[in-house]
């Protein structure tokens, strides 16, 4: 076994990326403050190939240095929007027949691994501030929250690597 060179990879270049089919998975993060998390969820969007991120609220927009440290380019790959009120974005994307489905630890949340994905079905994911979470308005928006299964001390994990574990099983499911 031996590590592989960059270019044995065989990723697409950007062009092609841009162009191909995407999954049909929208992410919205609401309020996030880190803008290193921001740049992560965008990185994992990219290797997910999902359709677009939206930003809200007080999410930091590319271009900016913190993002694009932890983006490492994937804001110029993944198609992204600002809008700042969050509950427009969920209402007319609901309009346009995708699900949203908060990403939270909600009172009848369902288990990540216990959601069945319709791959006809259209997706978004809508991940919350670091502190505060999902805003009750938007889960209300919502017909299910989706909880990732823990068994540690902690409350919660770090919502970049909360998208990437939501991201990935909505990716196997497309696959």
């Amino acid at each position: 076994m031996r590590k592989l060179k960059l270019d044995e990879l065989n990723r697409v270049d950007l062009e092609t990326y841009k162009e191909q089919d995407k999954i049909p998975v929208i992410i919205l993060c609401d309020n996030i403050r880190s803008m290193h998390n921001v740049g992560s969820i965008f990185r994992t969007a990219d290797a997910f190939n999902i359709e677009k991120v939206y930003l809200c609220g007080i999410t930091a927009t590319p271009p900016h240095k913190e993002i694009r440290k932890t983006a490492i380019g994937a804001t110029e790959s993944v198609e992204w929007e600002y809008t700042k009120d969050a509950v427009e974005v969920v209402k007319s994307l609901k309009e346009n027949h995708y699900i949203p489905l908060a990403v939270e630890q909600v009172d009848k949340s369902v288990m990540l691994n216990d959601y069945i994905v319709d791959i006809d079905g259209k997706y978004l994911l809508i991940l919350g501030n670091e502190v505060e979470g999902v805003q009750q308005e938007l889960i209300d928006l919502c017909p299910a929250a989706l909880e990732i299964p823990q068994s540690g001390t902690k409350h919660s994990l770090n919502v970049s690597v909360c998208a990437g574990v939501v991201l990935w099983e909505f990716y196997k499911k497309f696959l």
